[in-house]
């Protein structure tokens, strides 16, 4: 072959993106050693967490919980006692509220803690109790009649898009709502429904979660997976907002959508280009790094995870990226989790 010649098809081959499952190159293996490095930060900072806060939090408990169940689910070692441990903080917090809850009040962040922390149980197998009652029939009183919930703040992206706020309360309702409860959960299931199919997402977070509220809801899903697929960015990952360059807390949770609820599957272009834009973005501590947009409301604090001010989203990306990484792999044979 003609040097110049042999040298363009190197260059085209280092171009081309790399398929992240391909086993002639070894990938899956690098698919599963990713989510062992990046379970290791994201385990050393949730057993940090405790020491400098007991109250409950989406950061540190849901979406590692996230990442660390999915990952067991498909043979990747876990620490089942950092499991145990946040989904008794979570457990623990919400029963602190417990008058809260019954006066119709609810905690601090009112219905987005107490829809993710239920999510995060019911990520977990959290059977229903007397806690997960009184908070699920407090997210009735929420509502207000309303189609749809609201976040109380506005701290993007975790607590600032209604539509997360109200897919995570609608499926709390549906785990964890009470018998005499049952009809009134219904019509606001009904509400709801309407609701998601009405309302446009304006970024990523709202497409995510408008997504699975629709799943939740048994509806049909096509249209609503199909856009979230088609804001994937040339790079294969995905942005918070348009405008902005593709991230890991973004691109992990568009796929954790997209292949829990949205007709996804690891063979398809659209996951291994966002499987390959993760890989390909992680750190060598086993982070994905991602700049926060949010204004601290809380007195800050060291939670032993890496980038500093900005630790706080990124381990939240960090967890979406490692669940989102870790349903591609296959699931492990009963007995092997």
């Amino acid at each position: 072959m003609d040097s110049l010649l042999f040298a363009a098809c190197l260059l085209q081959a280092a171009a081309a993106p790399q398929d992240p499952f391909d086993p002639a190159q070894g990938r899956p293996e690098a698919v599963r050693k990713a989510v062992v490095r990046a379970l290791e930060p994201v385990n050393r900072s949730v057993a940090e967490y405790p020491r400098q806060r007991k109250c409950f939090s989406c950061h540190h408990q849901t979406l590692p919980l996230l990442a660390m169940t999915v990952a067991r689910d498909r043979g990747v070692p876990v620490d089942a006692k950092a499991v145990e441990a946040m989904l008794k903080l979570t457990a623990e917090s919400l029963e602190s509220g417990r008058e809260a809850y019954l006066e119709g009040r609810g905690q601090g962040g009112k219905a987005a803690t107490a829809a993710y922390g239920l999510w995060t149980l019911e990520r977990g197998g959290w059977k229903p109790d007397a806690t997960t009652a009184v908070v699920a029939d407090y997210l009735l009183v929420a509502a207000k009649g309303k189609e749809s919930w609201k976040p109380p703040s506005n701290r993007p992206p975790l607590e600032v898009s209604s539509f997360m706020a109200t897919a995570l309360s609608l499926r709390a309702l549906q785990v964890y709502g009470t018998e005499e409860k049952k009809a009134k959960a219904a019509e606001q299931e009904a509400r709801t429904l309407a609701w998601l199919r009405a309302t446009k997402a304006e970024d990523t977070e709202d497409r995510v979660f408008r997504l699975l509220g629709l799943a939740y809801a048994g509806a049909d899903v096509e249209a609503a997976a199909k856009e979230l697929r088609e804001t994937q960015r040339e790079d294969g990952g995905w942005a918070q907002l348009a405008g902005m360059e593709g991230d890991a807390y973004a691109t992990g949770s568009a796929l954790v959508a997209l292949l829990e609820h949205g007709g996804l599957k690891p063979e398809d272009a659209v996951y291994r280009r966002g499987a390959a834009f993760l890989l390909g973005s992680q750190k060598e501590d086993g982070s994905w790094h991602v700049a926060t947009r949010s204004k601290p409301v809380q007195t800050f604090f060291e939670s032993g995870f890496p980038h500093g001010k900005d630790q706080y989203i990124s381990i939240a990306a960090t967890s979406w990226a490692a669940a989102a990484l870790a349903l591609g792999l296959p699931k492990a044979a009963p007995g092997n989790k």
